[in-house]
């Protein structure tokens, strides 16, 4: 009997899925979070009988099998890309992504993670730096008596110094694509880092073809619909017991079998 091999697989299944949307919830308030859902698919069959076996003298064939599956397992995890929504803070150093897009940030190692938390911060040295302290690229330093920091649509810094009406452009923000976004492997602190599955980064100005608008003074919120894991935590949950409940059938079956004489 299978039953228990392939009720055990379930089980494992249901709770890498719980696993899951408990991560989801807990970051329902997280800035620039993407819910992720995980993907199962099964396991190979055993074929007891094979369909269009010949059945007869006379020609006649199976019309279906005996396939017998050995179970389920978890294929991945999928990260949902839609967009969160805007959360207004006042702060000047806010920013928002509204489309597609990341920012790119220069970790410590000197490599390049992307985030869509734009909570930037200025460093001691007057650099916009993320909430971690790492640099923004393409690295921007806000003078010193900067009464007020504007941001474009399009990315553009601009400070204004002192009394001075006139603004000084400080530089531009990029935002960085790419074809497969699921495929950017996940490392905490809103961090994404690229991989071979996400294909090459690809550098372009907000309000570029197939790129996003900066918004300023607004945060983009979790795209976790609570209310929509709840109810997919129910589902996993009733899933996990169906295959317990398999399990203690199997059992049951096997102990009947056992006391026969």
């Amino acid at each position: 009997m299978k039953a228990l091999s392939i009720a055990a697989t379930g089980m494992m299944a249901q709770q890498t899925n719980v696993d899951v949307i408990s991560n989801n919830i807990a970051n329902a308030n997280t800035t620039g979070f993407k819910a992720s859902r995980a993907a199962f698919q099964d396991l190979i069959y055993q074929s007891m009988q094979r369909e269009g076996a010949v059945t007869s003298e006379a020609g006649s064939t199976r019309p279906v099998g005996i396939d017998i599956g050995m179970g389920v397992q978890t294929s991945g995890t999928v990260r949902l890309n839609t967009q969160g929504g805007m959360v207004a803070t006042e702060n000047q150093l806010n920013v928002a992504i509204d489309g597609r897009g990341y920012f790119s940030v220069t970790l410590p190692d000197g490599g390049t993670a992307y985030t869509r938390d734009g909570s930037f911060q200025l460093s001691p040295e007057g650099e916009i730096v993320t909430m971690q302290g790492y640099r923004v690229e393409p690295g921007m330093v806000v003078p010193e008596n900067t009464t007020a920091v504007e941001i474009n649509e399009q990315g553009v810094v601009m400070a204004y110094v002192e009394n001075d009406p006139v603004p000084v452009e400080l530089g531009q923000f990029s935002l960085t694509t790419f074809v497969n976004e699921p495929g950017m492997r996940p490392v905490g602190n809103n961090f994404l880092l690229a991989t071979e599955a996400s294909g090459e980064a690809q550098v372009v100005n907000p309000g570029d073809p197939g790129a996003g608008m900066i918004r300023q003074g607004y945060l983009e919120a979790s795209n976790v619909n609570v209310i929509q894991q709840i109810t997919d935590l129910i589902s996993a949950q009733r899933a996990y017991e169906m295959n317990s409940k398999s399990i203690e059938t199997a059992d049951q079956m096997l102990s009947a079998a056992n006391q026969i004489r």
